[in-house]
């Protein structure tokens, strides 16, 4: 496959930041620097962007860091103009005398590293994968303080004084909160210590039942998206709302990935070759998107308990000697290439 080199004329690197980005535009054949520029990162400066690059004629492409983050402006406003953009991940900081580092040094860095690549990384996109996005961190974080709150509601319970901890001895977790959310401060009550955790209880219950409400209403417009979608998913053993919302925010569009292996890789479901001479292994994969990584995970476990066919499976690979862990991760490699095929291929013809 060919280097970005032989493809394009000019690459411009961008290093992006809240506030500001700093583009360097390389030579693509000699790596020479032909310019560069720090604008601010609102559309004024990516128009200034995007004009700085057409003073060189030829074919071009962007390389970026932070397509999702900072970056995900100019990625907008460049995918809108019909630019190339090739999403970067975290280059490697080689060390350097006096620990030089600054916005230019990092823009030419990742032009550099975008030309010496033969597999280019396009950065996410579209409308339906930005809702989800937005929607599935909103709800991870009211599900984390939601248990949170529930953890610091059985806490304040245990060291509760005897006459407030005697009304939850016994309770499951939704019980205490349903009875921690209707407490009363008794009329007349001189007890601080009482008063205190009859208030701060009732505090917490309905705090994490705000949270879970909360959640809920994002699970339920992350379903009618998905259905909206790529509705296919949701009838695959094993794939709810979240699940298949996670997979479609990794894959985000048709030829994002290669082929199924490096979705896979990106799922960190692909094992890392680790031979040595004669001897041939390989090595857990620990990097990737990791929320990808635990849909396949969720996938797996849940076909392992619901699914005959896996089941069967699972007991062949196992009379040959495989572990349950490694069974494991053979299947999300399976599940890995199987969304991959059907992802790819067009609902209408699914």
């Amino acid at each position: 496959m060919s280097m970005l080199a032989d493809l394009v004329e000019v690459v411009i690197g961008v290093d992006t930041h809240k506030d500001t980005h700093t583009a360097a535009v390389l030579d693509a054949r000699t790596g020479g620097v032909l310019a560069r520029a720090t604008v601010t990162a609102d559309p004024d400066g990516y128009a200034a962007l995007v004009e700085l690059a057409e003073q060189r004629s030829g074919l071009r492409a962007w390389a970026m860091e932070g397509t999702g983050g900072y970056g995900a402006g100019l990625a907008r406003h460049l995918e809108q103009a019909s630019e190339l953009v090739i999403e970067l991940d975290r280059p490697k900081r080689p060390a350097r005398r006096a620990g030089a580092k600054s916005d230019p040094i990092d823009a030419e860095r990742a032009a550099r590293d975008a030309l010496a690549r033969t597999h280019l990384a396009r950065p996410k996109t579209g409308p339906q994968r930005a809702a989800l996005q937005m929607r599935l961190t909103a709800r991870r974080a009211a599900v984390e303080a939601a248990g949170d709150a529930q953890r610091q509601l059985h806490a304040m319970i245990i060291t509760a004084p005897e006459v407030v901890r005697g009304k939850f001895r016994g309770q499951s977790t939704r019980a205490m909160l349903a009875t921690a959310a209707r407490l009363r401060l008794a009329s007349g009550s001189a007890d601080v210590a009482v008063t205190t955790a009859l208030t701060v209880l009732r505090a917490l219950a309905r705090r994490a039942r705000h949270l879970e409400a909360e959640a809920a209403e994002h699970e339920t417009a992350i379903r009618t998206i998905v259905r909206s979608w790529r509705p296919d998913l949701l009838t695959l053993t094993g794939v709810g709302p979240i699940v298949a919302a996670t997979v479609l925010t990794a894959w985000s569009h048709p030829g994002r990935c290669r082929d199924d292996a490096a979705f896979a890789m990106l799922g960190g479901a692909a094992p890392i070759p680790a031979s040595s001479g004669k001897t041939v292994r390989y090595r857990l994969n620990r990097a990737g998107d990791r929320q990808l990584n635990r849909a396949l995970h969720t996938i797996a476990l849940t076909r392992l308990r619901l699914d005959e066919r896996t089941r069967a499976y699972a007991d062949r690979r196992r009379a040959e000697g495989k572990t349950d862990r490694e069974i494991k991760r053979c299947l999300k490699r399976y599940i890995a290439r199987e969304l991959y095929r059907r992802l790819e291929t067009p609902l209408a013809a699914a």
